[in-house]
């Protein structure tokens, strides 16, 4: 291009750019506030068979015979007995097969699993069991996958024996393949061969190909899921289910590490929390227990934040705080405040102390690192209007923060402002964080469209010399439309871009919930979604992704008409932000055009010299705003690549000119 044709191209340009209706200043000279490694990650809870059933890869439902009705899951038949002196002190169930009788009468079980025990073709299972022959000799146990309801000759379609011997507990291995691929089998075990008396206990059946390979593994589609959102924090594992439909039932950390034969079943909050959604047989087999927590977030590289019951069972479930058996008074909370300080042990301390020990017996002798803590979940306080009950929850976070800065001064503590984003228990609890000196507070909100549209400025007004932010559970919750749709999906982008402006005040922001099963579900929307051979990742979940891998190191200020854009008024229902990633050189800009309406977009990049391209990535739908993602059709609304042009506009300015498309988020990533 000669000089003339540049120079009228360079006029044409700034011509349009003084008429486009919105452009936006991005300031590169000097760079705001870090944006923290933790600003993006992932929370769990065990809801939606998010655990058992789900990423724990466990595929045999109350392997242990410990729910309370001791054969749920199970069908059993011929002549057995289920007793209770087993080997697991915590676990002591086990299911006695003795002979029938009869040559032509079958003793055994057979378990349904989760929702069924799926197969792949040629996948190889592992079967294992403790089991015994009480009165001394050996039997064989024939173990079988097996379709209940095929036309074919033989229900069996993978075969394996198992020789049992000795009165001594021992466990015993096998591998089962399947020659096709099953989604509603089962598991059956047919006491064979010599028909001498056997017992059995633990009753486990794991793919080999788990996350990593391990034997007490992970779904792997699953995991590679939550290792490909790039999460720089990891909240477990809860959620309503620390703290318990009562004290019985809280979450209990303790009970979910050591040998797992013998880590206690526990009631899961959830199981009959709803009428209309309602699975009585779900509990929680603690496979899946905090030695498998911060061993994830070794394998994601991200920060574990365990979070801990103080002493509280769910408020929502016991509003009278005064009611004698239904939470721990005050003064005797040393057991649970003992709890935390064991727990900061199990996972930083030395391999010869006594929770360090522990770690080190599971095979992680190095300390874990753990340098975050939250204490209790959605608690709050009562004020005259509410109750009268005054500083329920916080007088006991104040016994458990001198307790844990004493020891660990190091630690940084996380309390949290309860279940609402505003209103009265709100305005009481976030003033008592500061005066507590909490390290971090977590907010939970989940609110529907308008909220999030005309809450773009939420962090914009907070106090800077308070303690930080965790947005520890939120989602937008369509009004009449609660389930995973792109108009939600769109909605959360708008409010992270005020998340990420505000960087300086807002440390941490994880999705929830993570996981449901699709014949399982109790709460949507979700960020993932499976069945037993499936999964399938939504629309927010790509809107996650989309930040966390583009989060860059510090923010830089950007605005429209020396405003932020945050949907205001004249804005055109737009949102953005801007960071810069120090360690790519790259310029990183998010905008999100919440109206019906393409949008011209000008984004002035003042202070870059040299040449530079803008690349971008694109999330919209072509099917209309209340389509999403689906098992069928798992990656019809995902992120495209593109680029836009991207020319000098003055000295050290830097031009991008696009037209946004209605109802859509666009990241532009300029770089060398």
């Amino acid at each position: 291009m000669n000089r003339k044709l540049l120079s009228c191209a360079l006029f044409t340009l700034g011509a349009l750019s003084l008429q486009a209706q919105h452009v936006m200043d991005v300031q590169t000279k000097k760079l705001g506030a870090p944006v923290q490694s933790t600003m993006y990650g992932i929370f769990f809870e065990d809801i939606n068979y998010a655990a058992d059933g789900g990423l724990y890869a466990e595929m045999v439902k109350n392997r242990s015979f410990e729910f309370p009705q001791r054969l749920m899951g199970w069908r059993a038949f011929g002549k057995f007995e289920v007793r209770n002196d087993g080997p697991f002190e915590r676990n002591p169930h086990y299911v006695r097969l003795s002979y029938s009788g009869h040559n032509d009468k079958f003793t055994g079980l057979e378990n349904e699993g989760f929702f069924g025990i799926s197969t792949f073709k040629d996948a190889t299972y592992r079967f294992s069991v403790w089991a015994r022959c009480p009165e001394g000799g050996s039997s064989t146990l024939e173990v079988s996958l097996v379709d209940d309801d095929t036309m074919g000759e033989d229900q069996r379609f993978a075969t394996v024996k198992v020789e049992v011997s000795g009165q001594e507990w021992k466990k015993y291995t096998a591998e089962l393949k399947s020659p096709r691929t099953e989604p509603k089998g089962s598991l059956r075990i047919f006491l064979a061969g010599r028909k001498a008396t056997t017992d059995v206990e633990h009753v486990s059946l794991f793919p080999t190909d788990t996350w990593k390979g391990r034997e007490n593994g992970m779904r792997r589609d699953l995991a590679q899921a939550l290792a490909d959102m790039h999460p720089g924090v990891f909240r477990f594992p809860g959620g309503c289910i620390v703290e318990g439909t009562d004290l019985a039932t809280r979450y209990n950390w303790k009970n979910t590490v050591g040998p797992v034969e013998n880590r206690p079943l526990n009631e899961n909050r959830w199981h009959y929390t709803f009428g209309h959604r309602f699975f009585p047989d779900y509990f929680q087999s603690y496979g899946l227990g905090f030695f498998e927590f911060f061993q994830l977030c070794e394998d994601f590289g991200c920060e574990a934040l365990p979070v801990i019951s103080c002493g509280l069972s769910c408020q929502f479930q016991n509003p009278d705080p005064t009611k004698p058996g239904v939470h721990v008074p005050v003064d005797q909370l040393d057991e649970y405040i003992q709890d935390a300080l064991d727990l900061v042990e199990f996972a930083n301390g030395p391999a010869d102390s006594k929770w360090g020990k522990v770690r080190a017996d599971m095979g992680h002798p190095e300390p874990f690192g753990l340098k975050f803590l939250g204490v209790g979940n959605e608690q709050w306080d009562y004020d005259e209007q509410h109750g009268g009950f005054g500083p329920v929850f916080t007088e006991r976070l104040k016994k458990f923060s001198d307790a844990l800065r004493a020891k660990y001064p190091e630690l940084k503590l996380i309390g949290t402002t309860g279940p609402n984003s505003e209103g009265w228990d709100f305005d009481l609890l976030q003033p008592r964080m500061k005066e507590l000196k909490v390290d971090l507070y977590d907010e939970h909100y989940y609110r529907n469209e308008q909220w999030f549209l005309s809450h773009g400025l939420r962090y914009d007004s907070y106090d800077r010399k308070g303690p930080r932010v965790f947005a520890g559970e939120y989602a937008c919750h369509g009004r009449g439309k609660k389930w995973n749709h792109f108009e939600t999906s769109l909605y959360e982008a708008a409010h992270m871009t005020g998340i990420e402006r505000n960087a300086d005040i807002v440390h941490m922001a994880t999705y929830a919930p993570l996981f449901a099963h699709v014949e399982g579900w109790q709460w949507r929307p979700d960020a993932i979604w499976f069945d037993n051979l499936r999964s399938f990742c939504s629309v927010s979940y790509y809107v996650q992704q989309m930040f966390a891998m583009n989060k860059g190191t510090n923010v830089l200020p950007l605005t429209m008409d020396g405003k932020p854009v945050a949907g205001q008024e004249g804005q055109d229902g737009l949102f953005a932000s801007s960071v810069f990633d120090s360690q790519t050189g790259e310029v990183i800009v998010k905008v999100v055009n919440t109206s019906k309406q393409p949008q011209p977009v000008t984004l002035n990049i003042n202070g870059i010299k040299g040449d530079r391209t803008a690349q971008t990535l694109t999330l919209q739908s072509a099917g209309g705003l209340d389509d999403e993602n689906t098992l069928e059709q798992p990656e019809k609304i995902t992120p495209k690549k593109g680029s836009v042009s991207c020319v000098a506009g003055g000295k050290n300015v830097l031009v991008v000119s696009d037209q946004l498309p209605p109802m859509a988020f666009r990241l532009y990533k300029i770089k060398k």
